[in-house]
C-alpha cells in the first residue's frame, strides 16, 4: 500500500508548522523556562477562583478583597506555573487587577529573576503586561509618598530583560513587553488592553480579553509620573537596541508586522534622551540628494500596508523634527502626491499625514494637487482622505472651500439642484440599505456606521447646505424609515446634527424646516420615551425658534401624554427641558419665554468658525513646540 498523501489544508497546516519548527530552532535566545504543571486538584480550585471573579457576586468590596487575599495566599508559591498555564493565567490578571500595593510587590517578587521567561510566553505575557500597567500606578502613589520600593523593583526587572532586548523586538508575544516597559519608563499614556484602536494588545488578544469579559481597571488610559532615573533606563535601554542593529536590520524591522510598532515607538520616544535621534538616523539618510537604496525603501513604505501605517505614525509624531519630514516629503513624494493618493491603502494615508506636517505653501500645493480630483480620489472604504481635507484647507484660512464642497456634492449628491428631492446624500454616505437600522434584535451599530455617521456630520458641520440637503432627504424617506433613524444609536446623532438653524434664514429655507418639522408631528411622546430620541425632542427646542406655532404643537402633543412622559426617566428631562409645567399651568408665562429666548438670540459662531478657531490654537501651539525643540538642537 502507498504512503498516504497530505493534501488540501492539511498540506498546508504541515507547511506551517514546519515553519514555525525551523523559527523555534533558529530562536535559540529565547528564554524558555519550565515551571512546572498546575495538578488537576489545583487547577479545579484555581478555575472556580476564576468563575467566582468574573460572576462578581460578592456582597461588598470587603467580601471580594478577603476572597482575593484568600486565593493569593493559595497561590503562594505557584505564581510561575500559574500565570503559564492557559486557565489559570486568566485568574492571575484578575487578581492582579484587585490586588493592593503589598500583594502587587508580592508576586512583583515572585517573578524577579524569571521577567524574561515570562515575557516571551504566551500566556504569561499577558499576565505580566497588566502587572506593569499596576506597578506603573504604584510607582506613581510612592513618588508623592517619597518611597522608592518598587522604583527599585522595576529597575531590576528592566535589568533582566536588557540582554534580551533585540530578540524582543519582533517576538509575538515579547515585542508587546517591550513596547509597554518603554511606554512606561517615557511616561507615555498606558493604553487600554481592549480597545480596538489600543497599542497595547494584538487584535487576536483584545478579542479574547472581551470574550471572557476581564476588563481594566482605573490604572489603564492614563500616563503616570516616572521617576528621573527611569529616563537614565530608557537611554540604556535605546543604546542597548541601536548598538544591536544596522540599516538592513531595523528597515526590516520596520516593515515587519510585529517589530514595526517598537520601532515607531523608539523613533517617537529617542527625542527625550538622545539629541541625536539615532533611530531615526540609522533609518533614514541624511544626504540632500536621493539616495537609491533609500529610494527604493521609501518605495516600499508607500506601497506596503504596514511600511504606509510605519511612515504614517512617525510623520504624526509631535516629537519629529520638521526639517526631517519636510526632507523625505520633497525627495520622495512631492512629485507624485496625485499617484499616491489613488492608493487607498497605503499611500493615501501618507499624504493625509502630510497635511498637518508640512510649512502652509506646501500644504496648499498637496491641495492644488488633490482637490479637483476629489470625486475620484474618495472611495467607500476611504472617506477619511475628505475629513482631512476639509481640516488642512479649514487649517489653511478655507483653502480652496467652495471647490472642496462643489466636489463633495457631486460625489454624492450628484443630481442636487433648486428642485432636488431625494435620498442620496443619506444612501451614498451612511449607506443605510443594508445598515443595522430597523433591526428588532440586539444588534448594535457597527463600527462601520458610526465612523459614516460622523463624517456625514462633519459634512453638515462644514457648511449649511449640507444641512439643508439632509433636510430634504429626511423628508424624502418614509417616515417609518425616518423614526428609525431616531432612535438608532448612531444615526439619531446625524438627526440630531441637523436641527441647526441660520441666522439669516431666507423664506425658502423657513418653509422647508417647517416641511422637516411635520414629519416629527405624532412621534414626540415616543421620541421623548427614548434614549437617543429625547435628545432630538430637546434640540427641538432651539430648532423651531420664531415657529411658535411648532413649539406649541409640540408641547401639546407631551401635554396630552403627560403620564406617559412623565413615567420615563428620559421623558421627565424632556418636560422639564421643554419648561412644561409653566405650559400646564401658566401659559402666558410659558409664551413670554419664547419671546425671550428669540429676543436674546444672538449672532452665534457656525461649527465652521469655531473649527477654524480650534485649528488655529493648536497650529500655533504645536509651531511654537517645534520652534522650541529646534532651539534645544
Amino acid at each position: 500500500m502507498g504512503e498516504k498523501k497530505s493534501r488540501g489544508r492539511r498540506l498546508e497546516k504541515k507547511k506551517e508548522a514546519q515553519v514555525v519548527d525551523e523559527e523555534e530552532t533558529s530562536n535559540v535566545n529565547i528564554p524558555n523556562t519550565f515551571f512546572g504543571l498546575v495538578d488537576s486538584n489545583e487547577i479545579d480550585y484555581f478555575k472556580q477562583a476564576e468563575s467566582t471573579l468574573n460572576i462578581n457576586s460578592f456582597e461588598s468590596d470587603e467580601d471580594r478583597l478577603g476572597f482575593v487575599a484568600s486565593v493569593l495566599e493559595e497561590a503562594n508559591g505557584k505564581e510561575l506555573k500559574l500565570v503559564t498555564n492557559q486557565i489559570c493565567s486568566k485568574l492571575m490578571e484578575r487578581l492582579i487587577l484587585l490586588a493592593d500595593s503589598q500583594q502587587l510587590k508580592s508576586i512583583f517578587t515572585q517573578f524577579s529573576n524569571h521577567f524574561e521567561s515570562l515575557a516571551f510566553h504566551k500566556y504569561s505575557s499577558h499576565v505580566l503586561e497588566t502587572l506593569l500597567v499596576r506597578v506603573a500606578g504604584l510607582i506613581d502613589k510612592e513618588l508623592i509618598e517619597g518611597n522608592n520600593e518598587m522604583e527599585n523593583l522595576f529597575k531590576s526587572m528592566v535589568n533582566e530583560l536588557k540582554p534580551h532586548l533585540i530578540t524582543m523586538i519582533d517576538h509575538q508575544y515579547a515585542s508587546h513587553v517591550l513596547r509597554l516597559l518603554i511606554m512606561i519608563l517615557s511616561g507615555k499614556e498606558l493604553p487600554s488592553s481592549i480597545m480596538s484602536n489600543s497599542v497595547l494588545r494584538s487584535k487576536k488578544s483584545k478579542i479574547a480579553r472581551k470574550m471572557i469579559e476581564i476588563k481594566d481597571n482605573e490604572d489603564f488610559n492614563r500616563s503616570f509620573q516616572t521617576p528621573p532615573s527611569f529616563k537614565d533606563e530608557l537611554k540604556s535601554i535605546c543604546e542597548i537596541i541601536i548598538k544591536g542593529l544596522d540599516q538592513t536590520r531595523i528597515r526590516s524591522f520596520s516593515i515587519h508586522k510585529i517589530a514595526s510598532p517598537v520601532i515607531q515607538l523608539l523613533i517617537q520616544v529617542e527625542g527625550l534622551v538622545d539629541r541625536e535621534r539615532s533611530f531615526w538616523h540609522l533609518v533614514f539618510d541624511n544626504s540632500d540628494e536621493v539616495v537609491e537604496s533609500e529610494e527604493s525603501y521609501i518605495e516600499y513604505l508607500l506601497s506596503d500596508p504596514v511600511g504606509s501605517h510605519f511612515f504614517e505614525a512617525i510623520i504624526k509624531n509631535d516629537g519629529a523634527r520638521p526639517k526631517y519630514i519636510e526632507r523625505l516629503y520633497k525627495l520622495y513624494i512631492k512629485d507624485r502626491v496625485l499617484k499616491l493618493s489613488k492608493r487607498a491603502t497605503t499611500g493615501v494615508y501618507i499624504i493625509q499625514a502630510l497635511l498637518f506636517k508640512l510649512k502652509p505653501v506646501e500644504v496648499k500645493f498637496i491641495l492644488d494637487q488633490i482637490i479637483p480630483k476629489l470625486t475620484e480620489l474618495i472611495t467607500e472604504q476611504n472617506l477619511d482622505l475628505a475629513n482631512k481635507l476639509i481640516d488642512a484647507s479649514i487649517s489653511q484660512k478655507n483653502y480652496r472651500r467652495d471647490e472642496i464642497i462643489d466636489q463633495l456634492f457631486l460625489k454624492f449628491v450628484p443630481n442636487y439642484s433648486d428642485d432636488y428631492e431625494g435620498t442620496d446624500l443619506l444612501e451614498n454616505v451612511l449607506q443605510l440599505q443594508g445598515s443595522t437600522l430597523g433591526n428588532t434584535r440586539d444588534d448594535w451599530p457597527t463600527a462601520e456606521e458610526r465612523k459614516r455617521a460622523l463624517f456625514l456630520e462633519k459634512l453638515m458641520e462644514y457648511d449649511y447646505k449640507f444641512i439643508i440637503c439632509s433636510w430634504i432627504n429626511f423628508i424624502s424617506l418614509p417616515i417609518e424609515r425616518f423614526i428609525q433613524m431616531c432612535f438608532h444609536g448612531v444615526f439619531s446623532h446625524v438627526v440630531e446634527k441637523s436641527l441647526l438653524v441660520e441666522s439669516n434664514e431666507s423664506k425658502q429655507v423657513q418653509i422647508l424646516r417647517k416641511r422637516y418639522l411635520n414629519i416629527f408631528q405624532g412621534h414626540i411622546v415616543s421620541l421623548a420615551c427614548n434614549s437617543y430620541g429625547s435628545h432630538i425632542v430637546d434640540r427641538l427646542w432651539d430648532f423651531t425658534i420664531h415657529l411658535p406655532m411648532y413649539k406649541d404643537k409640540i408641547a401639546t402633543e407631551l401635554m396630552n401624554d403627560s403620564k406617559k412622559v412623565k413615567e420615563s426617566n428620559y421623558g421627565k428631562l424632556v418636560w422639564k427641558n421643554w419648561s412644561m409645567e409653566l405650559f400646564s399651568r401658566k401659559k402666558y408665562d410659558w409664551k413670554v419665554l419664547i419671546k425671550e429666548q428669540e429676543s436674546s438670540i444672538e449672532q452665534v459662531k457656525t461649527p465652521i468658525q469655531l473649527k477654524m478657531e480650534k485649528l488655529a490654537e493648536e497650529k500655533q501651539r504645536k509651531d511654537e513646540e517645534a520652534e522650541k525643540a529646534q532651539a534645544e538642537s
